[in-house]
């Protein structure tokens, strides 16, 4: 099953999460193979980085709740908020794929 994950950083959170991005982006590596699509969430002006959104297929709820719990930004207490929520794509991608750098 495909989770998503709505993570909303904390106020002012940016410089932290610049700072513990390479870990964050190795950990996203290692689930390489399971990621659905995953990126940052940004503000209006397309640059600031302000949360993550992550697709990624787990076994379990469980599972991704245990992953989420060891993320590198969740470590750091970067979150405000976070959700998961089960997701099933019902719409073949037309916009927005590949991943652009």
């Amino acid at each position: 099953m495909i989770y998503v994950f709505t993570l909303i950083d904390k106020p002012d959170g940016l410089p932290l999460r610049l700072r513990v991005r390479p870990e964050h982006k190795a950990y996203l590596a290692a689930m390489a193979d399971s990621i659905a699509f995953a990126g940052p969430l940004v503000a209006d002006d397309g640059q600031t980085m302000t949360g993550s959104l992550l697709a990624i297929d787990f076994e379990s709820r469980d599972a991704a709740h245990a992953w989420l719990a060891n993320e590198p930004f969740t470590q750091a207490g970067l979150y405000a908020s976070t959700s998961i929520h089960a997701f099933v794509n019902l719409w073949p991608q037309k916009t927005g794929f590949p991943a652009v750098a």
